[in-house]
């Protein structure tokens, strides 16, 4: 699960409080609950009242059918005519990925956490967001951290050897305004052909945090950003 989309609509309210203070903003959701969920609401109060709000898959948030032609967003009982829609389709492996049925059939990929070889396709190492790695989330910094651990493993075993235990992490940063930030973070290990949450290694920013905490989070979040950038792209 990633807080993406509620971040984006985090962002996009900022600019319309700023710019366009006479905006709604709707986040129509198929799901009841996302992760940093209390943070985020919590946040949407006190920044944005009356400008964001959310509605839950079961209170008719699930999109069914957008008309282009009519510019409408259909639901299971309500349709909106928005200004703008932002529609983000359900989500799934790429196509290439399940036209070699490294799905499964299933939508994502299987694959063995120690070494991130595929269950269905030995020979083939699949990270990131194509991938069922639960606990683990879809975030850049998962998919970082799977392709260096991916890399040993593949090196171990064109050596003939075991591949090494990986150190698994994530931190997600997420910007609810330009200097308001919130974070979840957690480390993980392989056991057996699971990954777990090492337990008592999993934190998330305080509900009542003051102001200056928010705008260092915001801040760390941006030193991230520009750090993940570099190691990945550099």
């Amino acid at each position: 699960m990633c807080s993406t989309p509620y971040e984006r609509a985090s962002l996009i309210a900022h600019y319309l409080k700023t710019r366009k203070p006479r905006s709604k903003l709707l986040i129509l959701d198929a799901k009841d609950s996302f992760i940093k969920q209390e943070l985020f609401r919590a946040a949407w109060q006190r920044l944005y009242p009356g400008l964001l709000e959310w509605v839950p898959g079961s209170q008719s948030g699930r999109v069914i059918r957008v008309d282009t032609g009519t510019s409408t967003v259909h639901t299971n009982f309500d349709e909106y005519k928005p200004a703008v829609a932002n529609v983000i389709p359900p989500q799934r492996a790429a196509a290439i990925a399940r036209a070699a049925n490294l799905d499964d059939g299933k939508g994502w990929c299987l694959v063995h956490p120690l070494t991130f070889e595929s269950t269905v396709h030995a020979g083939i190492h699949l990270i990131g967001d194509a991938i069922l790695a639960s606990p683990m989330p879809k975030s850049a910094f998962s998919a970082n951290n799977q392709a260096k651990a991916c890399a040993a493993a593949i090196v171990a075993l064109l050596r003939g050897e075991r591949p090494p235990e990986p150190a698994l992490m994530n931190t997600c940063y997420s910007l609810v305004a330009p200097d308001y930030g919130i974070s979840i973070a957690a480390v993980y290990r392989v056991v057996g052909d699971e990954i777990r949450a090492v337990k008592g290694s999993e934190g998330i920013s305080p509900a009542n945090a003051p102001d200056e905490i928010r705008a260092l989070e915001a801040e760390y979040a941006k030193s991230w950003y520009a750090n993940i950038t570099a190691d990945t792209f550099a």
